[in-house]
């Protein structure tokens, strides 16, 4: 116990979780709290209203029963980072992808932080843990789009070439840890795990849900796997579509590398027209999923060194002769195209203007799927979404990009072109932009960062544990929406927009659009929709819910 309390006082982020954590109610009790609250509004001896059933089951309550999570039993807590992912995990430390794909048993995979070429061994690991990152690293992100438990941006955690160290402490290869990815807790050896067991009623509440809330509902999904899973939950679209996501295992990357690669207009021209065809067939399969629905399709946006081999890593293997032509190349690329601030650096609408060809080669791939999609009897609803612009001018010229290849293109379907507002420069200008998109989507991760001027990859995990405790922040901004600065900032920008064009669609798809407490603080902003990752869609269903019956009460 003593050696618990003396990682807890090394740890702030695990001391400030061991103040603020309370006793849970079990799934079984939630599960039965459900039931008789629907129960109690059914029928014609209802002794209480749908509006009075959905408020007494919180959408935390939910989130406790849709996740496995642990057992309530004694545990050796190591150390603790961010919940990236709900759910509980349970496996053998493996250090890299190849050695989590090898792997004949469940096994977590430790990274410092993880990149496309992980990928293939991020899908087969029950659980992923990093030493680096916050709620919007690649592993938070690509984890909570497959329901996969992670853990972010542990900092107390070593990673040595057969062996981790937590706080000091060797645990080799091989050994056991269960991670918490709602809690962020990594826990020594093996916890038991819950079950996620059907509720009958569930569906029932969530329908009332539907009939309660003002807000729509979409999700933040790339593939068709995402889409499915995300109808399945009740979605009502596809908010977001990252289209750099649809690169991110190992045969993609070197279509993409290609491009960057290219040396001539020729070699850049071919490697586009592989682009589209890859991207082709994903777009078929994602728009079947969702047929109907609306798909809202960001095109390109992260910086071209993400898609790049580490630069460190290539240097180091430069330095001992071990680089062939192609890892030479790739390094040349990697100090070509690195940056020092690369999250406001050369991504979104500015490689488009960098680049000319990468949004219309997009934009040829989406009709090309959008026609297949007519033939094939569908009814697609898409809709393009420039990322990271900041000015009327800057946006009008990528539409025009856009329209034209539109234009020439023999796709009957009208499509929508709208932006993204990421910086708060984009919400005070939002008038201008507004005569230049069909609608707004607020990306409130990038927002929150560049509101705050924290890095959203290195505050959550050094910091925020120290300023939450120190009652420094309130919440963590990148979990719960700052009602302060950046709720201002979303209402400037529908104001703003909606005086140009009054008509104009305006939603969310940071992953604040799956936290009850910013859906509350989205609602009364004006927004129509909020997007999250798919297995948030019921939370986001029943918050949306509370939202409208409490502003109506």
């Amino acid at each position: 116990m003593e050696q618990a309390r003396s990682r807890t006082r090394r740890d702030p982020l695990l001391a400030h979780r061991a103040c603020t954590m309370s006793s849970a109610e079990s799934a079984t009790e939630i599960a039965a709290a459900i039931n008789n609250a629907v129960e109690q509004a059914s029928g014609p001896d209802a002794s209480i209203s749908k509006e009075e059933a959905l408020l007494q089951i919180s959408p935390h309550q939910l989130e406790a029963v849709l996740h496995t999570g642990f057992e309530n039993a004694e545990r050796d807590v190591l150390t603790s980072g961010l919940g990236a992912s709900p759910g509980a995990a349970v496996g053998r430390i493996v250090l890299t992808a190849d050695d989590a794909m090898m792997a004949t048993d469940d096994v977590i995979l430790v990274r410092q932080e993880t990149s496309p070429a992980d990928v293939h061994g991020m899908q087969v690991a029950v659980g992923i843990l990093t030493t680096r990152g916050g709620l919007a690293s690649h592993a938070a992100v690509v984890a909570r789009g497959w329901g996969k438990p992670a853990v972010c941006g542990a900092e107390n955690i070593e990673i040595g070439t057969d062996h981790i160290l937590i706080n000091g402490e060797r645990i080799d290869v091989g050994e056991t840890l269960s991670i918490d990815g709602g809690s962020g807790e990594v826990i020594r050896g093996a916890l038991q795990t819950t079950d996620v067991d059907p509720i009958p009623a569930l569906s029932t509440l969530l329908t009332w849900a539907d009939e309660a809330r003002d807000l729509a509902v979409r999700a933040n999904a790339d593939t068709a796997t995402e889409a499915k899973l995300a109808r399945e939950n009740g979605a009502e679209g596809i908010g977001l579509c990252r289209t750099e996501h649809m690169f991110l295992d190992e045969q993609r990357l070197p279509v993409i590398r290609s491009m960057i690669l290219a040396d001539t207009p020729e070699q850049e021209t071919q490697a586009l027209n592989t682009l589209r065809d890859t991207q082709y067939n994903d777009f078929v399969e994602l728009l079947e999923q969702m047929d109907g629905l609306p798909v809202t399709v960001r095109l390109l946006d992260p910086p071209l060194h993400e898609f790049l081999p580490d630069i460190d890593e290539l240097l180091q293997r430069d330095a001992c002769n071990e680089l062939d032509e192609e890892g030479k190349a790739l390094l040349g690329a990697a100090q070509k195209w690195r940056e020092r601030n690369p999250m406001i650096g050369t991504r979104g609408v500015r490689l488009a203007w960098l680049k000319p060809g990468l949004y219309e080669m997009q934009t040829k791939a989406l009709l090309d799927a959008v026609e297949q999609r007519v033939a094939d009897g569908g009814q697609p609803v898409v809709e393009i979404m420039i990322p990271l612009t900041v000015s009327g001018k800057e946006l009008l010229g990528i539409r025009q990009r856009i329209e034209a290849v539109v234009q020439a293109h023999k796709s009957t379907v009208s499509m929508h072109i709208g932006t993204m507002i990421e910086t708060p420069r984009a919400a005070l200008v939002a008038r201008e932009l507004a005569e230049h998109a069909d609608f707004f989507s607020f990306g409130t991760n990038d927002l929150t960062q560049l509101t705050f001027g924290f890095s959203r990859d290195d505050v959550e995990s050094r910091i925020m544990g120290l300023y939450l405790d120190a009652e420094l922040l309130q919440a963590n901004p990148f979990q719960r929406l700052d009602s302060r600065a950046v709720i201002e900032l979303v209402r400037l920008g529908v104001e703003r927009g909606r005086n140009t064009k009054a008509d104009l669609s305006v939603g969310v798809c940071g992953e604040h659009g799956g936290d009850p407490a910013s859906i509350k603080l989205l609602a009364a902003a004006g927004v129509d929709y909020v997007s999250c990752s798919p297995p948030r869609v019921p939370i986001a269903r029943l918050a949306a819910a509370h939202a409208a019956i409490t502003a109506h009460a």
